[in-house]
């Protein structure tokens, strides 16, 4: 759709071009050149180099208080927000509260920065509220709650039709939440915060959490489509501007894997066969057949434990697997080296307002009145800007010689992607039976309580972070152990999400299985529709996703990029090739 200007704002009565006007504002305020402000039916949002404002079509008549409001918007998410981090989230309402709650952090620096710009806000705030008002008998009850999050987060009282005792009940709950929120000082904080917020509304739904003033009805739930509503949140026309730009089209199913599902989200309402559980907030009749399960819920996440090994493994034993491996890789690390060396060449940054004369452009430059960016810059190319993860799984098969060289590979491949400069991440995962969690089952189940959409009864989680990112020392790799059994799926989506909230341009999951998604009492079918679910989400997400098959070839039916590797002795170096080679794909 091509940007044109609102016919409104060309009649200017002050004679000069406001598009410009917002342009040289824009460039000031974000300190960047070249930045261009444009007005469009399908803002408002950010780009590379380019702000887009909603003009008057898809709108109504937008005066020009809200328009700077918009860019004063626009401008402190440019500046102060981490988009990619953002973009990286899947459609739905974890994804917009990330947006709410980030807006307001960036907007809080911006108006430390400018106090001037706190008018624009307030109007744009106003038109916000305006429009919601319109809308809000069509809107779902989750739209109504992430609008009343923003309102509590900017300190405005609800509007009188907005204050449902639900909805109120639910912000009740979440108050300690909200207080973080805003205090939150990072987009990754944001998204925690947004995940946290969904769990905690969803456990009041599902009746987990003591709340009597939450009383929400089938048709009224965080996880509902309901058929009043005509449009999704996600269309700017029908949300507040603060809110996140994506539709809101996707399954259920789709919705809850691409969260991550972390252990702070795993115990949402269950999602049946990519249709949106309407009866989830309300007990099942005994003689309800439920549809298959697509994900695998477990019934509590508190027991959970994840634990950070960075730097306390035992010194002399890290030494010695690092010479162990250094041994087995190093001709393969320095052929990497020299590939990637040749590979970083210089690149050039156009449309600029300094630097060298850009040929391509001298053909606009003569064309078009008042084009400013016919030069260029030159840039290196950021080769190097990769993070891989390494996920490794701890079952009580992979015992003796696999665990041995999982732990070896593990060292081989971070000692190298350390000396290269690239950031790396190496974690492990398994199942555990716990005491506390049976005693919970036992409880629910002697109450009567239907726990037919659960998969995991007494097993919790044990995830441990043996190297994190930006860490140097390497010795937690020493520690890799084995444990009981392995819940993929919910270890996929945890690790995918630390992933995620790394900057780098590219980011690369390995994973290390040697068969099939397993727990002591869930149902191995499920189990195994919960891993493709999550692997089809992580992979939406930009993540390139491969799975390590030790002595297995499992990983043929979950992974589409795979490798089987037959000889246990061959580990090392055909994992070191495998990401070799993705490294030096662009």
């Amino acid at each position: 759709m091509t940007a044109r200007q609102p016919p409104h704002l060309q009649r200017d009565t002050q004679g000069f071009a406001f598009e410009s006007t917002l342009g040289k504002i824009a460039r000031v305020l974000t300190g960047q050149y070249g930045v261009t402000v444009v007005f469009s039916p399908d803002g408002p949002r950010v780009e590379p180099g380019r702000i887009v404002i909603p003009d008057d079509d898809a709108h109504g008549e937008l005066g020009r208080d809200v328009l700077i409001g918009y860019l004063d918007l626009l401008v402190a998410r440019a500046k102060h927000a981490s988009l990619a981090q953002l973009d990286a989230l899947p459609a739905g309402i974890a994804a917009k509260l990330a947006q709410v709650i980030d807006d307001r952090r960036v907007c809080a620096q911006l108006l430390d920065e400018y106090p001037g710009a706190r008018w624009f806000i307030g109007a744009l705030r106003a038109h916000a509220a305006e429009r919601v008002r319109q809308r809000w008998p069509t809107l779902h009850w989750r739209d109504r709650l992430a609008w009343l999050v923003e309102r509590a987060l900017w300190d405005e009282p609800p509007g009188r039709d907005e204050a449902s005792p639900s909805l109120l009940a639910a912000l009740h709950a979440a108050q300690d939440l909200l207080q973080e929120a805003r205090a939150s000082g990072s987009t990754a904080r944001s998204i925690a915060l947004a995940h946290e917020l969904v769990a905690r509304v969803r456990s009041l739904s599902a009746g987990d959490a003591n709340n009597m003033m939450f009383t929400a009805a089938a048709a009224e739930d965080i996880d509902t489509q309901t058929a009043t509503a005509s449009e999704s949140f996600g269309d700017d026309a029908a949300a507040p501007p603060s809110s996140s730009e994506r539709g809101d089209s996707g399954t259920q199913a789709d919705d809850a894997v691409g969260m991550g599902q972390t252990p702070g989200d795993a115990h949402s309402p269950s999602t049946r066969n990519g249709t949106d559980t309407a009866d989830a907030a309300v007990p099942r009749h005994a003689d309800a057949q439920p549809t298959r399960q697509r994900l695998s819920i477990p019934l509590a996440t508190e027991f959970d434990v994840i634990a950070d090994l960075t730097g306390q493994g035992d010194s002399a034993a890290w030494r010695a697997l690092r010479a162990r491996a250094r041994a087995d890789t190093a001709p393969l690390k320095e052929k990497l080296e020299r590939a990637l060396c040749a590979d970083e060449r210089v690149r050039w940054r156009r449309e600029q307002e300094r630097g060298e004369i850009d040929r391509g452009a001298l053909a606009k430059l003569a064309t078009t009145p008042g084009y400013r960016t016919p030069f260029r810059t030159r840039r290196a190319a950021a080769g190097r800007d990769v993070a891989v993860t390494l996920l490794i799984d701890r079952s009580g098969s992979m015992a003796g010689r696999k665990i041995e060289l999982a732990r070896l590979c593990a060292s081989a491949l971070c000692d190298a992607l350390t000396q290269l400069s690239f950031d790396c991440e190496v974690l492990g995962y398994c199942s555990l039976e716990s005491a506390r969690m049976k005693q919970l089952y036992e409880r629910q189940r002697a109450a009567g309580a239907d726990l037919r959409r659960y998969n995991r009864f007494v097993e919790r989680l044990d995830l441990k972070v043996y190297k994190r990112f930006g860490a140097t020392d390497l010795s937690g790799i020493a520690d890799i152990d084995c444990g009981h059994e392995n819940p993929d799926g919910e270890a996929l989506a945890w690790a995918a999400t630390r992933l995620a909230g790394h900057p780098a341009a590219r980011r690369i999951l390995m994973v290390f299985s040697d068969g099939y998604p397993s727990t002591g009492d869930g149902d191995p079918q499920v189990l195994r529709s919960d891993l493709r679910e999550r692997i089809a989400a992580i992979g939406q997400r930009g993540i390139e996703l491969v799975g390590i098959g030790v002595l297995t070839d499992a990983v043929e039916d979950f992974y589409p990029r795979n490798v089987v590797v037959s000889r246990l002795a061959e580990l090392p170096s055909t994992v070191f090739s495998v990401l070799s080679a993705m490294l030096l794909t662009r």
